[in-house]
């Protein structure tokens, strides 16, 4: 005994308007994030380990940083110069920001930022630093602004220990 079953005419017309709704979802929300700078629930940016809440602001070097959200991952936008002391810590770039400041939180420059131009050793701490993002999720500090851009309303970071004898071109031993 055969059996044959008669194929059942669906309309895709519902699943279609639903699949592209869906799909269109991540660019009105990506739009709206732009204008509100990635404003979204549950996120919050790292400064000196500290978590603080999206649209949280700080004081650190004599600026205002507000946590906002940039390309959907923490950020800290500056908000200009103020005469406020610094609601919050600075410990100077004194290692790997990874895991204790989130992409655009700056710090005064230390001996951990040194680096050598062929045998000449560049002093970290000249320079104010900022946490950017690196290709495959990392961050590092890079150079942003020099020193005397930095209100120091707690102690400088120790000058650096290292001398340029331990440039051997170009590299830092």
């Amino acid at each position: 005994m055969t059996i044959t079953i008669a194929p059942r005419r669906r309309t895709l017309a519902p699943l279609a308007v639903a699949v592209l709704t869906t799909a269109a979802l991540p660019f009105v929300a990506g739009t709206a994030e732009a204008e509100t700078r990635g404003a979204r629930p549950g996120a919050s940016c790292l400064w000196a380990g500290q978590p603080y809440a999206v649209g949280k602001t700080v004081v650190a070097g004599g600026s205002t940083y507000r946590c906002g959200n940039q390309a959907n991952e923490p950020y800290w936008f500056g908000e200009g110069k103020t005469a406020k002391a610094s609601t919050a810590a600075t410990p100077g770039a004194i290692a790997n920001p990874l895991g204790q400041f989130s992409p655009g939180a700056r710090q005064p420059g230390t001996a951990y930022n040194d680096y050598c131009t062929g045998n000449q050793l560049i002093e970290g701490t000249d320079d104010v630093y900022q946490v950017v993002r690196i290709p495959g999720g990392g961050l590092m500090w890079k150079a942003a602004t020099p020193i005397s851009d930095w209100k120091f309303d707690s102690p400088k970071p120790a000058p650096t220990w290292r001398t340029a004898s331990l440039c051997i071109d170009g590299a830092l031993t």
